[in-house]
């Protein structure tokens, strides 16, 4: 999972994103000239993952974890930054504590065989659930920039990313009737907290926000299920001394939701950690 921000001078680069593609019913017959227009219903505005708001959503993520809007430039960063979960790499923070980083080198191993980094699976198995380094110094970080440089690497970081993060945030933000923004931040909470079942993981923070407040799709106002979703989101983080800087929600997605930006709709302005992003 992605882990708090550190130094952009300390942080490597490369990038992660696939293009979703939309599919259209194709009409049986052609339509008479003098038939009348269709329903004047407004179009349901775009969810998360329209490609043109992924961008923007890998964007935001990336502004928080990388001190850049350059997403693409993380496949190759990696580094211990000190949070007990040992290396963090990647576009959307693999760890080798956590799990998600051995899926994703047995992913690259399953379709490239041989490469440089299916020599460190069993060290990956071993150092599961801590922070250890054991069997994978000196050389891990170094063979893991020669992977990020091959783009079936590259390809496998982001397909694990939206099958373990981005897809199962915007299928329930979606199951909840929220729209772009209320799917980005489940989407930016899933990424730091997982989907385990700790206090202060995305199921219970979910949880802690259903008791004082009903998703639309409950019946309940968007924004003010949005708001008492950060306030549960904010006590998570300050649960963890290493996610104790809570600035990517109160200085870029409380900015979105104040302005009742409901659809992720740029430009966007925002803050995290002080510095200031825009998108166009």
């Amino acid at each position: 999972m992605v882990h708090p921000n550190t130094d952009a001078a300390t942080r490597g680069g490369t990038s992660r994103r696939t293009a979703l593609i939309l599919l259209g019913a194709s009409l049986a017959t052609v339509p008479l000239l003098n038939a009348p227009l269709a329903s004047g219903a407004p179009a349901a505005a775009a969810g998360l993952d329209d490609p043109a708001k992924k961008e923007i959503a890998m964007q935001l993520v990336s502004s928080a974890e990388n001190s850049s809007l350059d997403w693409k430039a993380q496949y190759k960063y990696i580094e211990d930054i000190g949070d007990g979960r040992g290396y963090t790499a990647g576009i959307i923070g693999f760890c080798s504590g956590t799990g998600d980083m051995l899926d994703l080198v047995q992913l690259y191993t399953n379709r490239k065989p041989g490469n440089v980094l299916a020599k460190y699976l069993p060290a990956l198995r071993r150092v599961n659930g801590s922070d250890s380094h054991e069997g994978l110094d000196p050389n891990f970080p170094k063979d893991w920039g020669k992977a990020a440089q091959d783009t079936a690497f590259q390809q496998a970081q982001n397909d694990e990313r939206d099958r373990v993060y981005f897809n199962p945030a915007v299928q329930q933000g979606k199951a909840d009737g929220l729209r772009a923004l209320g799917q980005f931040t489940y989407y930016d909470a899933l990424v730091m907290h997982g989907d385990g079942d700790d206090p202060t993981s995305f199921p219970n923070i979910r949880k802690r926000a259903l008791r004082t407040a009903k998703p639309p799709a409950q019946g309940g106002d968007e924004v003010t299920y949005l708001n008492a979703f950060l306030d549960a989101r904010v006590w998570a983080m300050k649960q963890e001394e290493a996610h104790s800087d809570t600035s990517r929600v109160d200085t870029e997605q409380r900015v979105f939701l104040r302005q009742h930006n409901l659809d992720l709709n740029p430009p966007l302005d925002w803050k995290v950690y002080g510095d200031s992003y825009h998108i166009g």
